[in-house]
């Protein structure tokens, strides 16, 4: 792409019953300042009236036919684009007005002489929809990691993805037998030829799960799935599985368990709880202090108990995912390089991984 150029650009968007928040994406897709684009909503056969407001908004509307997951929506938009540029939008997601023209412009022109494959979107710290604390808190978290991970990543964040259609063509189509890490599979893929920029010039807001047992659900199954993905590749990837975060995550399970101490050894063990406690208070420090400047003394209480939680739920998650990777050859092998299915056959042998 010239810098003189510009071109069309797709905006996909898969849907499954995101009906509070897909109309709300899709007029932000809408009121761009980039001109020269098409939006195509994927609906994965939603029980809701999510299509119907989105075609009622003139986005063109297409059905994958059967529930499939999101990699299968993600890979029939691709196949149905005319643009040279693909942009994957989660339908929970309003981009800011100038979105997408920063991401063509990121891709056509590049950072300090560096040229991208994919630039990816960051989130605002405020939800799109404020009606919990949950979601308060789901928001300033991901906040945080996102601004944490600005600069080249070794993965991609697909709730807003800008992709040349050349990359995504050598690249491949998302795996669709992954429900739940198909972005952490692709960003694997695309980051082992090209550079992959988490850029916080290319923001929008993120409807965030609403309830605390959602929330750890998908924190469980996600680090549960990501095991087998960083153990293939050697390496660790940030986030929740290195340094401080880390650290974090072991020091939580870790006061709960020395809850006994006293009982079994006496009262000289008391302080060993509390000290383990505050050990896992800093491993987060410094995402702490985020919250403490955006949302004050008060919230951040609230905040350090349901990361007190999450850390909880990340270290099961991991001991589960050990158990499995020693007794499941399919489960190490969940990140294997797969063959190139055609998007009829991804259609009809989506299985595998739930959830979205």
């Amino acid at each position: 792409m010239s810098s003189d150029h510009q071109p069309l650009v797709s905006v996909i968007i898969p849907n499954y019953n995101y009906g509070r928040s897909i109309g709300l994406c899709v007029e932000a897709a809408q009121n761009q300042t980039y001109p020269h684009t098409e939006i195509i909503v994927i609906d994965d056969c939603s029980t809701d009236d999510s299509a119907a407001t989105a075609a009622a908004l003139g986005a063109r509307v297409v059905s994958t036919g059967r529930n499939s997951g999101v990699a299968v929506a993600r890979n029939l938009g691709a196949e149905l684009a005319r643009g040279e540029v693909l942009v994957f939008l989660d339908s929970d997601v309003a981009m800011h007005p100038d979105a997408i023209e920063r991401s063509v412009a990121l891709l056509t022109d590049g950072l300090d002489g560096v040229k991208y494959g994919a630039v990816c979107g960051t989130y605002e710290p405020e939800p799109l929809i404020r009606d919990s604390l949950i979601e308060e808190y789901r928001s300033l978290q991901q906040y945080y990691l996102l601004l944490k991970s600005e600069g080249v990543i070794d993965t991609v964040h697909t709730a807003i993805l800008a992709i040349p259609r050349a990359v995504y063509d050598e690249v491949g189509p998302f795996n669709p037998l992954l429900r739940h890490t198909e972005d952490q599979d692709y960003g694997r893929r695309i980051s082992e030829h090209h550079k992959v920029l988490s850029s916080l010039d290319v923001r929008g807001r993120h409807d965030h799960d609403d309830t605390v047992r959602i929330v750890l659900d998908k924190v469980f199954s996600r680090a549960r799935l990501a095991v087998p993905l960083i153990l293939s590749r050697r390496a660790l990837q940030g986030g929740f599985v290195t340094g401080p975060r880390a650290g974090a995550s072991l020091a939580a399970p870790l006061a709960v368990a020395a809850l006994a101490a006293p009982l079994l050894w006496g009262a000289v063990w008391f302080p060993l709880p509390a000290l383990l406690f505050v050990l896992s208070v800093l491993g987060d420090l410094d995402m702490y202090r985020v919250v403490r400047r955006h949302r004050g003394r008060l919230f951040l209480g609230y905040f350090v108990a349901v990361n007190f939680l999450v850390n909880l739920t990340v270290f099961a998650a991991i001991g589960v995912a050990g158990v499995q990777w020693l007794f499941s050859s399919r489960f190490r092998r969940l990140y294997a390089p797969q063959p190139r299915p055609s998007e009829s056959a991804a259609l009809g042998s989506a299985v595998g991984v739930r959830g979205v």
